[in-house]
């Protein structure tokens, strides 16, 4: 490489990868620059042993993570290459090796990284054009990944699933203890699912949506009546395993923030994923694609930003390489959440 990417440049590209969605917001990813290549890595300490006990949500998450760090370089003007697994125990390797100019449409992906938000509001009944959800499969499109629309005789019965899933972890002691760990009313805290964002509890009864207060009794929330047949979307990944969840996890970042270049909202509904018998009937017959992701897609007003880690709790030092961690690129934004959510 004959031109080294900045410090400045490496520390707000690593501030862009931390902007990625996690399950339950855990953020389970460590980095290290050693000043030519990152490497990522997964956290167990941060792993979900109820809904995630394969491990397969953390690796879509440090996934994501890796959209968005190669991203965040191509709208530096780098070409990049990733190497799976890492050395010393990395999940990636991702190496900045040539420099190349920068296209719209990398400068629309990169700048949605900071507006990119799960919103867990209701949305409208404004139907998604057909060009945008072929954008969002063509975001997804990789070597054994795919996005699938449901059409509305698959919707019922994942929601069907859904719905089971749903019960069957509300009715598990270690789910609740679980999700109380990741829920909190403290705003001060940097990770987990934080009251400002939980979303109003649903009252319509065909759609199940995680409820994030469950443990929460204290918190005064609205109710809301949301979409009776809300579009869905499904990522499928060609087998199993780590490196399969990872590019998963990439393409759930592609196609994340494909639809907030064009304005879409979305919100992941992975309960059906987490019951192990479940996510078997979610599978399509034949036994080679396997479900990763379902999205809850529509149009829906402005939400709050999910809380980020600071960039020193998941940089690990490496010798000679000090990055200037008061940068503020790649910073999130935090728009005014919707609704009456607060504390008694």
């Amino acid at each position: 490489m004959n031109e080294r990417l900045s410090d400045r440049a490496a520390a707000a590209c690593l501030r862009a990868a931390v902007a990625a969605p996690s399950i339950h917001n855990t953020q389970p990813w460590r980095f290290r620059f050693d000043g030519t290549a990152f490497d990522l890595f997964a956290d167990p300490r941060r792993a979900l042993d109820a809904i995630d006990p394969d491990r397969r949500g953390l690796h879509i998450s440090v996934g994501a993570a890796a959209c968005n760090l190669r991203v965040a370089l191509a709208a530096e003007g780098w070409v990049t290459r990733i190497e799976r697994p890492g050395p010393g125990g990395a999940a990636a390797r991702i190496t900045p090796v040539a420099r190349h100019g920068t296209s719209p449409a990398t400068l629309a992906l990169a700048g949605a990284i900071a507006r990119r938000r799960t919103n867990r509001e209701p949305f409208t009944d404004t139907v998604v054009p057909a060009a945008v959800l072929d954008a969002l499969r063509r975001a997804a499109a990789a070597d054994g990944i795919r996005l699938v629309v449901l059409d509305p005789v698959r919707r019922g019965a994942v929601l069907a699933l859904t719905s089971a899933a749903d019960a069957w972890q509300r009715a598990d002691p270690r789910y609740r203890r679980e999700l109380s760990t990741w829920t909190t009313g403290h705003a001060e805290r940097r990770d987990g699912v934080p009251v400002p964002v939980f979303g109003p509890r649903s009252i319509t009864a065909t759609l199940a949506l995680r409820d994030f207060g469950l443990q929460l009794t204290g918190v005064d929330r609205d109710t809301a009546r949301f979409e009776t047949h809300p579009r869905l979307v499904v990522l499928h990944s060609r087998g199993e395993g780590p490196d399969r969840w990872l590019d998963a996890g990439r393409a759930l970042e592609r196609v994340l923030l494909t639809a907030t270049v064009h304005g879409l909202a979305a919100q992941p509904m992975t309960q059906a994923l987490e019951v192990a018998h479940l996510r078997r009937l979610l599978a399509p017959p034949g036994g080679r694609w396997f479900p990763q992701m379902i999205l809850r897609i529509g149009y829906g007003r402005p939400v709050a930003a999910g809380p980020r880690r600071p960039l020193r709790d998941v940089l690990l030092n490496t010798p000679g390489v000090a990055l200037p961690l008061r940068s503020t690129a790649f910073s999130r934004g935090e728009p005014v959440a919707a609704g009456r959510r607060h504390q008694r």
